[in-house]
């Protein structure tokens, strides 16, 4: 794709996305209220973050293919303590097959309702099941009155649920997978899904191989995106919050400070090289830091990845050897 149009599609879904989310937020924000960072830079350096030890999920299936479960990081909101997803099963003995979980994006869609589906069908087509899985506070999670016990920041919400209840559910429907019989199991994340994938592949070797798609390399996209936001009080309330971000960037939430401990080989950064989202330097900087796994550089923008013809099926192909050699291995 030209980088004009690429570009043009994400300074769009800049303004109209992410200006409409941001403001309602900031509409709600208490201006006395503590952002909590001190609270959350303690907990995302302790051993609470991310456990050693994960117990896999309790799913209940309430259909043929949606399920749900217990989080296993239960916090104050109801709704939120409930996690939701879809398995699409191979044709035939599934548990046999190794798995792909699909992570979405910030804000869930289009990738949940849209994207997945049709990616999921293609890895069922190549012999793999899929799963996806929705994050902390998307859609039927969101919790009710948010506006109400919602404070914009509250990095220790983020740290405790956008992150670490995020991780803690996929480390347990991984579990659940390998338990009923998959012979390996890789994460497949785009963008906010890509940061997650990047966490638990440095911190969860029973992971065979993870694909990172234009990952959130650190907090930093807020200042990327504050660089091209024509509404003013979401511009200055994002380059406000830049000392605290560039904080938080001093821990696990910022991928280049951590190291996989699954094989280099096993792992895939998709970059776009035209994203206004993530900035080409910090995916850049992460092959560099993680030791130059293979890398794909795209002439794609954030939002105009999803029109790369024939992707789908070269991250399929690129990941069947590794899913495969899982189940060679188990067999």
């Amino acid at each position: 794709m030209i980088a004009p149009l690429a570009k043009l599609m994400d300074w769009l879904a800049i303004q109209i996305v992410w200006g409409r989310r941001l403001g309602t937020l900031i509409k709600w924000r208490n201006d006395v209220a503590d952002s909590r960072l001190e609270a959350a830079i303690q907990f995302l350096k302790g051993p609470d973050f991310i456990p050693a030890e994960s117990q896999p999920a309790r799913l209940e299936f309430t259909s043929a293919r949606e399920f749900r479960f217990p989080t296993p990081r239960p916090s104050e909101f109801a709704e939120n303590n409930v996690a939701y997803g879809r398995l699409y099963r191979c044709p035939g003995q599934w548990q046999n097959r190794p798995a792909i979980i699909l992570l979405h994006g910030g804000g869930g869609d289009p990738d949940y309702h849209h994207g997945f589906p049709r990616v999921a069908r293609r890895c069922n087509r190549a012999g793999f099941n899929a799963a996806t899985l929705m994050a902390p506070f998307q859609f039927q999670r969101q919790p009710r009155q948010i506006e109400r016990i919602f404070n914009w920041p509250n990095w220790k919400i983020t740290a405790e649920i956008t992150f670490a209840q995020a991780v803690a559910e996929i480390r347990a429907l991984t579990g659940w997978l390998l338990a009923e019989g998959c012979p390996a199991v890789a994460l497949w994340g785009n963008s906010y899904g890509g940061q997650l994938a990047g966490i638990i592949a440095s911190r969860d070797a029973r992971l065979r191989a993870a694909v990172l798609t234009a990952p959130g390399v650190n907090l930093n996209v807020s200042l990327s995106v504050a660089k091209h936001m024509i509404w003013p009080r979401v511009r200055v309330e994002l380059e406000r919050q830049q000392p605290d971000r560039q904080a938080l960037n001093q821990t696990p939430l910022n991928l280049i400070t951590l190291r996989p401990c699954i094989p280099r080989k096993n792992i895939l950064l998709i970059e776009a090289i035209h994203d206004l989202f993530v900035e080409q330097e910090y995916v850049e900087e992460l092959w560099q830091a993680w030791d130059r796994p293979e890398i794909w550089r795209l002439p794609h923008s954030h939002a105009s990845k999803s029109l790369s013809f024939g992707l789908t099926g070269r991250v399929l192909c690129w990941l069947a050897p590794r899913l495969e050699a899982g189940r060679k291995n188990n067999v």
